[in-house]
């Protein structure tokens, strides 16, 4: 039985949200690129559509002889730019279609990384093997358990080990996802953590984004081990006029659309 394609709030499974995922970012991954990859370049670290570079806030501290993972690389620009600052980094996602594109901005730029695909849920990689973990808008608003990726993160760094991780500022979620005025307007609950989902014209999923509130996040860090060292909440920058889906400069001077979750493993 088909159905008018659409969008809704409604409670999907892990299995579907990671379904959808992985195909929406494989079928995405050129459209993506053609339309963010000189904002985001081939060897650079922005943390968000805002423009914050990692090269001027240093969120993940000193780079130089750590292991650094990027989850959810998306093409793999920052991990790109970690290796330049003389990182030792893996960066993985789940989508094929956009390591494709991270193999091919590591030709471009002669800068290369190893490459890994899995599921930020469950991290193919050893205990306490990383320093430092990083993502900019990368998995974790994408997974249905993302408890279960700050509680794998967790595993995965070491002892003192950093956990920095960028995400759309959950006071978005109450309004449309337009970058103009009609964007200005509180429509929906802060509350309802219902994800946003698309349907095509057979009923089937075909993206899924997952709403948690800032307690919500805060808590999911704290059940997992992790110290929350410091929430940051880029501002609009003066003459940065670039609009970035629902980022704008009319909503971003007004508030805020990033939050930046600065965690680490206890030392013991």
């Amino acid at each position: 039985m088909s159905c008018e394609p659409g969008v809704a709030r409604r409670a999907v499974s892990p299995e579907e949200s990671r379904r959808a995922s992985r195909s929406w970012w494989d079928r995405d991954a050129d459209d993506y690129q053609a339309e963010h990859g000189t904002f985001l370049g081939d060897v650079d670290f922005r943390w968000c559509p805002e423009g914050l570079r990692e090269a001027e806030a240093g969120l993940l501290g000193p780079v130089a002889g750590r292991r650094v993972l990027e989850v959810g690389c998306g093409a793999a620009a920052a991990s790109r730019w970690l290796a330049t600052q003389h990182a030792e980094v893996v960066a993985l996602d789940l989508s094929g279609g956009m390591l494709r594109h991270a193999r091919e901005a590591a030709d471009r730029s002669g800068v290369h990384v190893p490459l890994l695909q899995a599921d930020a849920t469950a991290l193919p990689l050893a205990d306490a093997s990383f320093d430092i973990a990083c993502t900019a808008f990368g998995a974790v608003p994408f997974v249905a358990d993302s408890a279960a990726v700050m509680r794998e993160v967790y595993r995965v760094l070491r002892p003192g080990g950093r956990w920095i991780f960028a995400v759309t500022h959950p006071i978005r979620w109450i309004f449309l996802d337009d970058p103009g005025e009609n964007g200005l307007v509180a429509t929906h609950s802060y509350f309802d953590r219902r994800p946003y989902v698309e349907s095509d014209e057979s009923g089937r999923t075909t993206y899924v984004e997952q709403h948690r509130t800032l307690g919500d996040r805060i808590r999911e860090l704290v059940a997992a081990g992790f110290t929350l060292e410091d929430l940051i909440e880029p501002e609009w920058p003066p003459g940065h006029e670039e609009i970035w889906g629902q980022w704008s400069p009319l909503r971003g001077r007004i508030f805020p659309g990033t939050a930046i979750f600065v965690a680490a493993r206890p030392r013991s």
